[in-house]
């Protein structure tokens, strides 16, 4: 009989087992025989396959390189309708004090562009708390349990907000991990940020990487808002947009 795929070099059959899609080599090639599973199992071929579709990583970080393909060619802003595009759609827990949310078009009165060009609206609060939230279910994302379990792959969360140059406005970002059954297993919470009535009109941008958080998180929920200092009529609190939620790899 012929020789097989099995009298290959190991290091020929890594580069044809390279070409096959990841998923693919997961849920079929490893199940094939115990050579194969190995193969899928190790590093080499996934140092491989990020080489071929340019991910790179630093090699002190270098541990688990399955997970880091899948993690890097999965990774996107995991929140919906960042900066008002849609108007409120994927936005639920609505609070809408004084006068509610409003979505404008930026820079806005008194207000200044924003450092990306890609971002053209925001939200903005009202002369009351105005609270708006969004749950991730990472399971639906994409993100399978033992993933989430083992890797605990950080979890960045970044946030931008701006007051406008003729009003004082407040705001506030709580961020928090949920097990299956919603209960709280991290927790980020900023100090409720004051801006003065005399201000730049500047954003500012607002961050936190959750990381070794422990088993069982399956939700992210992310929720801000704020308010005017003033109490004037209208929206002259403080204004959010270009929201995001990351698994890094």
């Amino acid at each position: 009989p012929a020789p097989g795929m099995e009298s290959l070099p190991e290091a020929v059959l890594i580069r044809i087992l390279a070409s096959i899609p990841a998923v693919d080599l997961v849920l079929v090639c490893r199940l094939v025989c115990c050579q194969w599973k190995n193969l899928v199992d190790g590093a080499a071929l996934w140092i491989l396959k990020c080489q071929q579709e340019g991910l790179t990583r630093a090699e002190s970080d270098a541990e688990n390189w399955q997970s880091f393909y899948f993690l890097s060619k999965k990774r996107k802003n995991l929140i919906k309708n960042p900066c008002g595009e849609e108007d409120m759609e994927h936005w639920g827990e609505v609070e809408n004090g004084g006068d509610g949310w409003k979505i404008e078009e930026l820079p806005g009165d008194f207000g200044k562009d924003f450092p990306s060009e890609e971002v053209h609206k925001y939200f903005v609060t009202s002369y009351e708390w105005c609270r708006k939230a969004q749950v991730i279910d990472l399971k639906a994302e994409g993100y399978w349990e033992e993933l989430m379990d083992t890797t605990q792959p950080k979890i960045m969360v970044r946030d931008w907000y701006a007051g406008r140059s003729d009003a004082g406005c407040l705001y506030e970002l709580c961020v928090k991990l949920l097990s299956e059954n919603e209960d709280v297993l991290a927790e980020y919470k900023s100090e409720t940020i004051t801006i003065p009535q005399e201000n730049d009109a500047n954003w500012t941008e607002i961050s936190h990487t959750f990381s070794s958080y422990g088993p069982g998180v399956r939700f992210v929920r992310f929720e801000h808002g704020g308010q005017d200092t003033l109490f004037w009529k209208g929206w002259y609190g403080v204004r959010v947009t270009n929201s995001s939620v990351t698994v890094e790899p």
